[in-house]
């Protein structure tokens, strides 16, 4: 390991300025003689630090509104240099000091976006001497460390705790979030400038997870969590408890503004949905859906948990429970088995892209946000679905959407009573939502049926037809939809065709 070396001097220069008064008395104490500049320098002077100003180094004030102020060889020269021979003799020879810190954030581009829409306000939050003097400190970790966020400020205390010394393993991991923190703020301007929709993730925060997709396997979300829900009790998540809770939240969002609803997800696919005009008739539906699946499974609603859903709910084993809120006795209830999570849902993703990793890269695509009203639904067969049917083609089509493909459900009265997703082949899928529901007891007599993707064959109508299915919502656009139309109308089937594909992989 790389003997420490000691923080001696330092260049400031912050946007903001809180929680920078925790780490001055470390700095006044090691004696560490500190270069700044206008409203860092203004702040740091009503403190006993070695303070010294930028420009009276560079020889030059602020210029351009504000817009150059460290851009000079005597602020970079002192970053970039190798504690070497060669490189400090350059130095000594244009009286260059060394800068063993760096503390420097970013001009608050993504916020002011968010806050409004004015392009000068906008661009000019464009930060151009704090990213450069971030990507300089960083890249020169071995010899100083950066510090680009106030987040690292717990970091440098205990540096400055430790006689000011760091060592290369420390420095390193500093460097490291520096140039994520670099790497997100260039998205975020790439993507205003390019009028493109953003990911809306902040790669400079993340959370360690109790393991990935198996116990072998390290698991790291970087975002934000705080700001979409709480964790009121529970063990930490893993890997998979966040991949479950996503799809659970997403699903709901298609149903958030519905009467009370519940969904139960297991290995991210929906197992049971209903909606309600209670809570606990809600829960037993849903529940009955599959009620074998649920175990260990996620379990979320629309609305407030009573007391005697919780009761309820109590029954059975799930991994972890999500809604808006709960009422102080069912909490109470809930929290008595202690490693069940409880998650409180402040508010619904909002992200306009996804995106994978794959084959040693990353594919993009935009959120599947599209959601098509019953209004849209285009008649194709001699019988028309009628308005109850409509609603309930309307409900199957939101579901459907949120299943691994090939997929096929099928509702009555508001609920999901069975379900084949994630088949190679429509037809098994069809096959396997009939069984399902035969399977836990349910008439699928007078029942509706949704596919996420068209019918190449008639296979899937006639199945449907046989089970007592009345009305089918599907895309459409295969060549062969002709065949099923005409299938339907020799079954007496409503069939309506939505125009848009919702694959799900």
């Amino acid at each position: 390991m790389q003997e420490a070396t000691q923080i001696r001097s330092a260049l400031i220069s912050v946007f903001h300025k809180d929680g920078l008064e925790a780490v001055i008395p470390g700095l006044i104490e090691n004696k560490v003689k500190v270069y700044s500049t206008g409203g860092t320098y203004a702040f740091l002077s009503n403190y006993d630090v070695d303070l010294h100003k930028v420009e009276d180094l560079t020889g030059y004030p602020s210029i351009l509104g504000g817009r150059v102020k460290t851009l000079h060889p005597k602020v970079f020269g002192g970053i970039l240099a190798k504690r070497e021979e060669g490189h400090l003799a350059e130095l000594s020879e244009y009286t260059i000091p060394t800068f063993d810190l760096v503390i420097v954030d970013l001009y608050p581009f993504e916020e002011t976006v968010k806050s409004t829409n004015d392009e000068t306000a906008i661009i000019e939050k464009i930060d151009i001497g704090g990213i450069a003097l971030i990507r300089a400190a960083a890249k020169n970790f071995k010899d100083v460390v950066v510090i680009p966020s106030k987040d690292q400020y717990p970091a440098l205390k205990d540096l400055l705790d430790n006689e000011a010394k760091s060592n290369i393993e420390q420095r390193k991991k500093l460097a490291a979030s520096a140039f994520s923190i670099s790497s997100n703020y260039d998205n975020h301007i790439s993507a205003y400038l390019a009028e493109e929709k953003k990911f809306n993730i902040n790669l400079a925060s993340s959370t360690s997870l109790r393991y990935g997709e198996n116990p072998h396997q390290q698991g790291i979300f970087f975002g934000e969590l705080a700001p979409m829900f709480r964790q009121i009790s529970g063990k930490s998540l893993s890997f998979n408890n966040l991949v479950d809770v996503d799809a659970a939240i997403q699903l709901m969002k298609e149903f958030k503004d519905n009467p009370i609803t519940c969904c139960v997800l297991k290995h991210t696919n929906a197992c049971g949905v209903a909606t309600r005009s209670t809570m606990i008739e809600a829960w037993k539906d849903a529940l009955a859906g599959d009620p074998t699946s649920a175990f260990g499974g996620v379990i979320i609603f629309n609305a407030e948990i009573n007391a005697e859903t919780a009761e309820a709910i109590n029954e059975i084993f799930y991994e972890v429970l999500i809604a808006p809120s709960f009422s102080e006795e069912a909490q109470a209830i809930l929290t008595k088995k202690k490693k069940r999570v409880l998650l409180e849902l402040n508010r619904y993703p909002s992200a306009d892209k996804q995106f994978k990793s794959i084959l040693d890269g990353v594919i993009v695509q935009d959120t599947d946000a599209q959601v098509e009203d019953k209004s849209s639904f285009e008649n194709k067969t001699y019988k028309e679905a009628t308005p109850d049917q409509l609603t309930a083609l309307a409900f199957a089509n939101k579901c459907v959407k949120h299943l691994k493909s090939n997929t096929i459900v099928l509702i009555k009265n508001n609920q999901l009573i069975g379900m084949g997703c994630g088949q190679t082949s429509r037809v098994d899928a069809c096959k396997q939502a009939i069984e399902k529901a035969h399977k836990f007891g349910f008439d699928t007599e007078g029942s509706v049926m949704a596919s996420d993707a068209f019918f190449p064959f008639p296979d899937c109508v006639q199945l449907a037809g046989e089970a007592g299915v009345k009305a089918i919502v599907q895309p459409g656009g295969s060549i062969n939809d002709q065949m099923s139309i005409d299938a339907c109308n020799d079954l007496n089937i409503a069939m309506v065709f939505t125009g848009v594909r919702h694959f799900k992989h």
